[in-house]
């Protein structure tokens, strides 16, 4: 399709509405002011609303990311099926694990002619170390090698890591699209100036082992004793979905116990950076994590592990620190560093919103919907 084409039909399919609203809306926004007609399949909770509102055609699924039953995977199999051959999409734009996997296989059998299949990280199956993680892991990359293999299917990651690995599960270079991450709205997203009072760190996320918690609440153990009052934030719900989640009742119990503070979730996103000196996130690994964008336009500085994703955004004393994954040592000094020294909290929080503007909402939505416009003219 070409913009201002007409009638095209476009359907994106993500797990969960809360997702879609925050990581693709924008996107959806724009990609039906060029033209498209726009349906978005997905698990509805409490945001089917906020779909509609937006002019987009709402389709439930019955899909759940932490649900390993045959017959509930093959219900969502089917479902997909269903709607690709009454909708007859043009497009089709798949995120993450099982949206990729039973859409692109649904896609094969009802002949849509386009796919893109968008990596947002390679999650829990490649990261964790688990009994289950390492059980899945072959079977995910021969899912996602069938996935790939279509000629009408373009693969988009959000970070150069990415891309060498979903080559070497089979993706054709020349289908291979890296676009960094879900975008960043600069004119929501400003800077402000630090808050009085004590220094406050804050982790924006959900609440997942695999984004650091426990490392950060033993790094905030460690700074209790030498900067008692620091304070160290966590924003974020648990995921139970999420094998890698951390129980609620832990959460509020290190809360009560005055380790950290928690806050199981606000839309308030703004405000978090206003009322925060510095935003930390040491995850083990990511796509290109949207918290710290957000952070990076409040100009705010940022400590983050040196792994995928996180490094595209926080460059090592430009707009933050790196520290290695899992290593609480390291995380406490370098939160300790930036609580002590309000000039480099300052010069890395100016360097961050200046680095942020080549990931703006509006950049990285006129790329996706150039790629759509690619992937479209080539399968014609």
């Amino acid at each position: 399709m070409t913009p201002g084409a007409r009638s095209a039909t476009l359907v994106f399919v993500v797990t969960e509405d809360w997702y879609f609203c925050s990581h693709r809306l924008a996107l959806a926004r724009a990609a039906r002011a060029q033209g498209w007609r726009v349906v978005v399949a997905t698990r509805v909770d409490r945001h089917g609303a906020s779909i509609r509102d937006a002019g987009l055609e709402l389709y439930p699924l019955s899909i759940r990311r932490g649900s390993m039953s045959p017959l509930g995977e093959l219900r969502t199999l089917l479902e997909l099926i269903f709607l690709y051959r009454r909708e007859r999409p043009a497009l089709v734009h798949h995120v993450a694990l099982k949206p990729i996997i039973y859409g692109s296989l649904a896609a094969f059998l009802a002949r849509v002619p386009a796919v893109v299949n968008a990596i947002a990280g390679l999650g829990f199956v490649f990261v964790s170390r688990s009994v289950m993680a390492r059980a899945l892991r072959p079977l995910v990359r021969s899912a996602y090698r069938l996935a790939f293999v279509g000629r009408g299917t373009w693969i988009l990651v959000q970070n150069a890591d990415d891309a060498v690995a979903v080559r070497s599960l089979g993706a054709p270079e020349s289908r291979v699209a890296l676009i960094p991450g879900s975008g960043v709205d600069l004119a929501r997203f400003v800077p402000t100036a630090e808050p009085d009072g004590p220094v406050v760190v804050a982790m924006v996320s959900r609440m997942l082992r695999d984004k650091g918690v426990f490392e950060l609440v033993e790094a905030a153990r460690t700074l209790s004793r030498s900067h008692p009052s620091l304070r160290v934030r966590l924003v974020g719900p648990p995921d139970p979905a999420n094998p890698s989640s951390v129980r609620a009742e832990a959460l509020a119990g290190l809360a009560r116990e005055g380790v950290i503070e928690w806050c199981p979730g606000t839309d308030d996103i703004p405000g978090v950076w206003a009322r925060s000196h510095v935003a930390v996130l040491p995850s083990y690994r990511e796509g290109l994590p949207k918290s710290l964008l957000e952070a990076a336009a409040c100009g705010r500085p940022m400590v983050s592990t040196d792994v995928q994703g996180c490094r595209e955004l926080v460059l090592h004393e430009r707009t933050g620190l790196l520290v290695p994954p899992k290593n609480v040592s390291a995380l406490a000094r370098a939160i300790a560093r930036l609580a002590d020294d309000p000039e480099l909290r300052g010069r890395l929080g100016r360097g961050a919103r200046k680095h942020v503007q080549r990931f703006s909402e509006t950049r990285v939505v006129g790329q996706t919907l150039d790629l759509y416009a690619q992937v479209v003219e080539v399968v014609r």
